[in-house]
């Protein structure tokens, strides 16, 4: 089933603009060209997560924090954005796509973040992941490609459901350790990292 020969449907997902498509290739079948491209560009935007989040990683190492559990949870969300993106990437090849690489852009939190901004930065970012998935199968749907529609679902919109709500939970016991949303850090900040075991549980 060919690409449906109508005005392309409106869509805010990061589609790949430079994106250039294999001619001829032989795995190619019922794979769209803008769900090709979205596909495209959503793995780019996995590889600026798990840039982000090992930024944070990073800043929670440095020897005025040392917040060591917190910066293994950020280190390990960011491998996993990492592997989701090469997932995605693998994906894209076996249905005969191309893969187009663009430079990952700065993180720009590199100046301080507390626990509370850190984890708020990491519920946005994945309830924005959730909503780029949920649009990006249905729009797979709409362009007559259910096969892709339904691994959006199962491989990257479904394990995000239960990471949305352990940040949730972390986001309400860090207020009540007393951490404060200022980039000086605090006893609180001290407590949640030392007691708060959902730092360890998640995965």
């Amino acid at each position: 089933m060919s690409e449906p020969r109508v005005k392309r449907i409106k869509t805010s997902l990061p589609l790949c603009k430079s994106h250039a498509c294999v001619v001829g290739s032989q795995t190619r079948q019922n794979f769209p060209t803008v769900v090709e491209e979205s596909l495209c560009g959503v793995s780019n935007l996995l590889l600026e997560v798990s840039y982000r989040l090992q930024a944070l990683a990073d800043m929670f190492e440095q020897s005025d924090r040392a917040l060591s559990r917190v910066a293994a949870f950020f280190h390990r969300e960011s491998v996993m954005e990492q592997e989701r993106a090469e997932a995605m990437m693998q994906y894209l090849c076996q249905r005969g796509g191309n893969l187009c690489c663009k430079n990952i852009q700065r993180p720009g939190i590199e100046h301080g973040c507390d626990v509370l901004s850190a984890l708020k930065i990491l519920l946005n970012q994945w309830k924005e992941e959730m909503a780029i998935m949920t649009e990006q199968s249905q729009l797979a749907l709409n362009y007559g490609d259910p096969h892709t529609a339904s691994i959006i679902k199962s491989q990257f919109l479904q394990p995000l459901i239960p990471k949305v709500k352990l940040v949730g939970d972390l986001l309400t016991e860090a207020c009540r350790a007393g951490c404060t949303s200022d980039s000086a850090g605090g006893f609180g900040e001290f407590l949640f990292d030392q007691l708060q075991e959902k730092l360890q549980d998640c995965g």
